[in-house]
């Protein structure tokens, strides 16, 4: 399986106990959130939804991001996944929110090499978490699903 059902079954059961739901707000994972919440038993119980944005332009205008930011920064910064985490979760009406931006693929159009992500989640629309994940080079969907394990691992530890 792409994902850990343990660990999905664990967030789960920690959200509904809480009567608690999430949404989610991705660009380098590509949906990969989305659907690992989707795999969990009881999804509708706690899972609202989420948006894959991939440009300035969409992720600002769904997901409310400061756009002179954005266009410095290619839309990959800890500020911007901060947002997006925000804006999910008021975007889905949900408790949680989860943000993640970066690169699964070297960008060197923009002088980008090392593979790097910034996930963030936030409760109630405040920054719970905040950090930056890294990987080695290896296959762009191969990262992405690093990075979208590694942010169900931080969500279940902050549960």
């Amino acid at each position: 399986m792409l994902y850990n059902k343990s660990l999905l079954e664990s967030i789960a059961e920690k959200l509904i106990a809480k009567k608690s739901t999430i949404a989610v707000a991705e660009s380098v994972t590509s949906g990969h959130l989305q659907a690992a919440f989707s795999y969990a038993t009881n999804a509708p119980l706690f899972f609202q939804g989420g948006i894959t944005t991939y440009n300035v332009g969409q992720q600002c205008k769904h997901l409310m991001i400061e756009p002179t930011h954005a266009i410095a920064c290619n839309c990959v910064s800890e500020k911007i996944a901060e947002e997006m985490a925000t804006h999910a979760s008021s975007l889905f009406l949900s408790d949680y929110g989860i943000g993640i931006t970066g690169y699964a693929v070297p960008m060197p159009e923009t002088g980008t090499q090392q593979l790097f992500a910034y996930i963030a989640v936030a409760f109630k629309e405040f920054v719970i978490l905040s950090e930056k994940l890294t990987s080695a080079p290896s296959d762009s969907v191969a990262v992405q699903l690093l990075y979208a394990n590694k942010a169900l691992e931080h969500l279940n530890d902050i549960l």
